[in-house]
């Protein structure tokens, strides 16, 4: 397939996961550093993949979580860009949130920013994670809360992180107690069993109001 036909048909593939605008960027990154770019169905311990070529498989692999909102889909999808990047200018050596990532992830994000087409909150709060990288976009507080704005809630329902310590949530048809934070999960006990679990942050749970 020739390369131009095949931009146009990642562009009409992407234009539903990602802002107007920014399918095009998705496009030529695909064509520029080819790999096997998956839209994958809902994961809660990731919004995002990236595996390097090895023994056995020959490409590199990237996978975005599809019920992301566009602005959490452009950010993840960059954040595994940098990856893949950081592998081809460095290889196995570079850590993998490590200053060589960094670089590479920034280069990126000041690009999508040069679009001048994000909300003022995720533009804000993107060039703000840029002066203190997290290794994922969960762990950045404000660059998390940004993104969550455009989200579509579900009646009745919120994220974990969004209710006070010690609350009790319905999740998955069970009863919890919300705990400690560790990292981008909650340590959780589960009211039947006095069992604990970790729960992603963004975890969507219905409130229990005594």
């Amino acid at each position: 397939m020739a390369t131009e036909e095949r931009k146009q048909r990642l562009i009409q593939q992407l234009v539903k996961y990602l802002p107007e605008g920014f399918e095009t960027l998705v496009a030529e990154l695909i064509l520029e550093h080819p790999c096997k770019f998956i839209v994958s169905k809902p994961r809660s311990t990731k919004l995002g993949d990236y595996r390097a070529p090895h023994l056995t498989v020959k490409y590199h692999q990237i996978t975005v979580n599809g019920n992301l909102n566009s602005y959490g889909f452009l950010v993840t999808t960059l954040h595994e860009f940098a990856h893949l990047h950081c592998f081809n200018q460095f290889g196995r050596k570079a850590k993998p949130h490590g200053e060589e990532w960094k670089s590479c992830y920034r280069k990126l994000i000041l690009q999508a920013l040069e679009y001048n087409l994000l909300p003022k909150d995720v533009e804000v709060a993107l060039v703000k994670s840029l002066a203190n990288m997290k290794a994922s976009s969960c762990t950045d507080l404000q660059l998390s809360k940004a993104l969550r704005n455009y989200d579509l809630k579900k009646e009745n329902e919120t994220f974990l992180s969004d209710v006070p310590k010690n609350s009790t949530f319905v999740l998955g048809g069970r009863v919890f107690r919300k705990g400690e934070l560790r990292r981008t999960r909650y340590l959780c006990e589960e009211v039947s069993s006095n069992r604990k679990f970790l729960v992603h942050l963004h975890a969507e749970i219905k409130l229990i109001i005594a």
